[in-house]
């Protein structure tokens, strides 16, 4: 135990990575919000390019969950309505502070998948009354995550399919090519107005087709050429 803490400090964070033993130390976590057109007009928004807008989660959120791990994931207190997004996940590698779109790709480290687990009614209880998201979004094991792929391995995908499947059945089916805001748009976004380092994680966005799962349900989903995930609720 560190004698300069009046306990002792909780473990950092991390993802797995492909093809490593190193883990890849999760600093933030940022979320993109209304980042496909068909899913911005299935949540009754306008589907016109307004400015990108974010949203956070704790880094502790975080939960690894490639296929042959099969994570669990309790059903969480205070909601009736969970509700799965799939997501494409970039992780970045460097320091980025002003950066321009052109020179966005520079900073990330890798690419994965992720599952952004909301409790829709307690979203929409707060967006009702003009207040923070949190108790919707950033609830223990809300941030689900798949092996990191770094750049070095896969490049920088610019179009790949983008799933999910729940009890086998797909509920999601899109496109990485349908993003609203790019990945390094959204960099350059971020990157000006705060100073993004290595171990940020941004999930970039969900295609639509978004709903709830319950008890006992199965959950798989993925990019291809990113890896897949899956999880259970319990």
């Amino acid at each position: 135990m560190n004698d300069n803490f009046v306990f002792e400090a909780s473990k950092r964070p991390s993802c797995l990575i492909v093809e490593s033993k190193k883990l890849f130390p999760v600093r933030r976590i940022f979320c993109v919000g209304a980042n496909y057109v068909a899913h911005v007009l299935e949540m009754g928004r306008n589907p016109e390019r307004d400015p990108p807008f974010f949203f956070a989660k704790p880094p502790d959120a975080i939960v690894n969950a490639d296929t042959i791990l099969n994570a669990n994931i309790p059903y969480p207190p205070h909601t009736n309505n969970f509700h799965y997004e799939i997501e494409m996940v970039v992780t970045i590698g460097k320091t980025a502070t002003n950066v321009e779109p052109e020179a966005a790709f520079n900073v990330i480290w890798g690419y994965g998948v992720g599952i952004d687990l909301t409790r829709r009614d307690l979203q929409k209880a707060a967006k009702d009354k003009g207040r923070p998201w949190e108790l919707g979004k950033g609830f223990d094991k809300s941030a689900v995550i798949s092996s990191i792929s770094p750049v070095s391995i896969i490049g920088h995908p610019k179009e790949a399919r983008i799933w999910l499947a729940v009890n086998e059945v797909v509920k999601q089916d899109s496109n990485i090519d349908k993003l609203i805001w790019s990945v390094p748009e959204m960099i350059s976004i971020l990157s000006k107005t705060m100073t993004l380092e290595p171990g940020d994680i941004i999930y970039t966005g969900t295609p639509e087709g978004v709903g709830p799962v319950k008890k006992g349900d199965k959950v798989t989903g993925g990019v291809d050429g990113l890896g897949e995930i899956s999880l259970s609720i319990s």
